[in-house]
């Protein structure tokens, strides 16, 4: 199973409930105040909050990503874990319904060991 990797870019420290915002911050590399302003903005655009999923989705895709979907062989065996796993090189952000989770080179980018969630969907961004 892939290794995960604590990460916390937010800068109070908070754990909960900016979840999309790290992700989205470890996978661009940009830094907290920067993506969640970005993210703010695009909500005011489409007149929802941030975490929304296609308000993030929207984010990320302005910036380069473009979004897929886990395949269904295995849809509730295959874990966060697996992916990184299958996907040794590139920049990822998950979503699993209720997390996301950015995977970085073959390892998951969190505050808390989420290698046991199903992952739904991916964006990814091609070199």
């Amino acid at each position: 199973m892939a290794e995960w990797r604590y990460y916390n870019p937010n800068p109070k420290g908070k754990r909960v409930g900016d979840c999309v915002i790290r992700a989205i911050c470890a996978a661009t590399g940009q830094d907290w105040n920067t993506t969640y302003t970005g993210a703010a903005l695009q909500g005011y655009i489409l007149s929802d909050m941030p975490s929304g999923n296609y308000v993030w989705g929207a984010y990320l895709r302005s910036k380069g990503f473009r979004r897929a979907i886990i395949p269904n062989e295995c849809p509730d065996c295959y874990t966060v874990g697996d992916f990184a796993e299958d996907h040794p090189r590139g920049r990822y952000v998950l979503g699993c319904g209720d997390h996301a989770v950015a995977v970085i080179d073959g390892r998951p980018w969190d505050t808390y060991d989420s290698t046991g969630k199903i992952p739904i969907y991916y964006f990814y961004k091609e070199d």
